[in-house]
């Protein structure tokens, strides 16, 4: 796992959203975009960290930031999550974990005495040139939200 670093300029990437529509991170050229990497939609982690960010989009809007979830999830399950958590951010699905692997996020995990391939939950903060500015990969789920937005007001 050799994961992108600040100063970096962020892997390109097109992925479906949630609706099926691609979205490119060059669409977004110009803004700011929190890209964080959750490993599986509708667990009490995963949900518990999209809430957070959910309650906390006046506070990012008002930091230029938009809100990118990737997850291996295949489309048809975002929907679903979007919908019960009341999402107000784009999730997408990168079920071949490509960009999780461009980015540096995949790799052996372990859960319960188990070793699986998986998803780090980390995030990265790409400046409006798409260069990463700042890397999150320390943080409990329930304060990601305060670690960014701590971040973008410092």
């Amino acid at each position: 796992m050799n994961k992108i670093e600040a100063g970096q300029a962020a892997p390109h990437f097109t992925l479906p959203d949630q609706n099926g529509q691609t979205l490119s991170l060059a669409d977004l050229q110009g803004r700011k975009v929190l890209v964080y990497f959750y490993p599986k939609a509708m667990t009490p982690g995963c949900t518990v960290q999209a809430q957070c960010l959910r309650d906390s989009k006046s506070e990012l809007d008002k930091h230029n930031v938009v809100v990118l979830g990737i997850s291996p999830d295949p489309v048809k399950r975002l929907p679903k999550f979007i919908e019960k958590e009341g999402l107000n951010f784009t999730l997408l699905s990168d079920e071949d974990h490509a960009v999780a692997d461009a980015f540096g996020v995949w790799g052996p995990k372990k859960f319960m005495g188990r070793e699986f391939d998986g998803i780090h939950r980390i995030s990265f903060l790409i400046d409006e040139q798409g260069k990463v500015e700042k890397v999150f990969d320390k943080f409990k789920t329930k304060d990601h939200h305060e670690v960014v937005l701590d971040y973008l007001a410092s």
